[in-house]
Formats: structure tokens, sequence, C-alpha cells
């Protein structure tokens, strides 16, 4: 039986989020070839035409490149890049704050304090990955409450590229409690409405977890690269030291 076009997207979807999953956590390492094989029991199965076509949403991502008789590599960016995109991470986040303070909804607001609550709810189950997610999806309702697409755009452009190394930094216990009382700040600048109060703690926020990123991919650059090469995790939890 022929696969209906729309379930070839589904499982091009189920494949990129997947290989992101392992791209994000590490268990796929910056510069490390991805082949079928290698990443084959993650994806149940799945044939290679969603693979090829996940490869792609990655690459446009800019989690992955595409290279000739090679396939698809981890993209590699040095500590230099990762600082410059956190920089201008900062300087959108900045740019929001104020006006998402004026603009958003009684319903943003709630949506926002929902998946807050669910936030916390994988920092107490220690599930650094849906912790991560539903992270990264507040800050993104944040910026999109300003009601600037272009900003919305580029913004979410610039987190697709560095998510892993920002992951990375909240692998520290410390760095990770920290984080969810940032967030809850966060939360009650939004609230009311805020927009000073708001911009200064993203700011904080970013340059907080900057520090002990910076500190991780540091210490990764001066690692052999045999050593940089985890194996990919069979469940979702993440071991949090």
């Amino acid at each position: 039986m022929t696969s209906l076009p729309e379930d070839r997207g589904t499982r091009t979807m189920v494949a990129a989020r997947r290989l992101r999953e392992l791209i994000v956590s590490g268990a796929l390492a910056p510069g490390q070839r991805i082949t079928e094989r290698l990443v084959s029991h993650q994806l149940d199965g799945m044939s290679r035409t969603p693979l090829r076509e996940a490869f792609k949403v990655l690459e446009a991502e800019g989690l992955v490149r595409i290279e000739p008789n090679r396939g698809a590599v981890v993209t590699s960016l040095s500590v230099d890049e990762v600082a410059a995109a956190i920089e201008v991470i900062i300087g959108l986040e900045t740019l929001a704050a104020e006006p998402a303070c004026e603009r958003i909804t009684d319903a943003g607001l709630a949506a926002i304090e929902e998946l807050h609550a669910r936030m916390e709810q994988a920092w107490r189950d220690g599930d650094l990955m849906a912790y991560f997610q539903l992270n990264q999806t507040i800050h993104q309702r944040l910026v999109d409450a300003a009601g600037n697409p272009v900003l919305s755009r580029i913004y979410a452009s610039e987190c697709a590229r560095v998510q892993r190394y920002r992951y990375a930094g909240n692998q520290q216990h410390a760095r990770w409690e920290r984080a969810v009382q940032e967030h809850a700040a966060m939360l009650d600048a939004l609230r009311q409405r805020a927009g000073a109060v708001l911009r200064e703690l993203l700011r904080q926020h970013h340059r907080n977890g900057w520090v002990v990123s910076r500190q991780v991919l540091q210490t990764r650059d001066a690692a052999p690269a045999a050593a940089q090469v985890a194996p990919p995790p069979r469940g979702r939890k993440a071991a949090v030291h």
C-alpha cells in the first residue's frame, strides 16, 4: 500500500523530533556523522525516506549539515559562535519584554502559566528533556506576545541553532534549580505587566545560563574527541547530578 503524503509528513516530523532530542541531549555529538544504522533503534525501524527528509528539516534549523558523500553531520559551533548567538537572543528577548507585557492577552498569559506549571513538574520529575522543551516554548510564547512576527521568526531561528548548548548548562543541578526560580520571577513580572522588570530578569537569566554553558563547552573542547561521543539514551529521563 502506498503511503499518503500526510503519513510521510508525520513520520518525517517524528524522525526530526527524535533526532533533535538526540542532538540536543548530546547523545549525537558535534561533528558526528548520523547514519541510519546509528539511530535505527531510536526510530523504530523507520524507512530511509522520512529520515532523509528529517535531515533536511534539521539542516534548516542549523542542527545538521548535509555533506556530499558523507550525509548528515551534526553541526559544531565554537564557543565564540555560541556566545554571539546568545547575545542576539538576549537582545531579541529584551526587545520583546515591554511590548509583550503591554499586549499579552489573558488567554496568552494563562497559556504561559500552564506551560510553566508543566515545566516545574518536569523539573520535580527529573525529566530534563521535557523541562527544556517546555522552557523553550515559554520563551518563544513570550517573544510572540510582543506581536512582531519578524522578531519571532529571527528569535526562533537563532534559538534552534544553539539549543543543545543551552541544554548542556541545565545538566548541572544547581543551575537547573536556579533557572526554575528565575522563571517563576519572570512569570510574576509578566503577570504584573512590569515590562522593565521583565526585561532585566530575562537579560540576567540568559547571562546566568551562559556562564554555566560556556564552562561546559570549554570542557568539551578540551576533551579528546573520542570522549565526546555518548551512546544514545534509551529513555526520556536525564540523569541530573
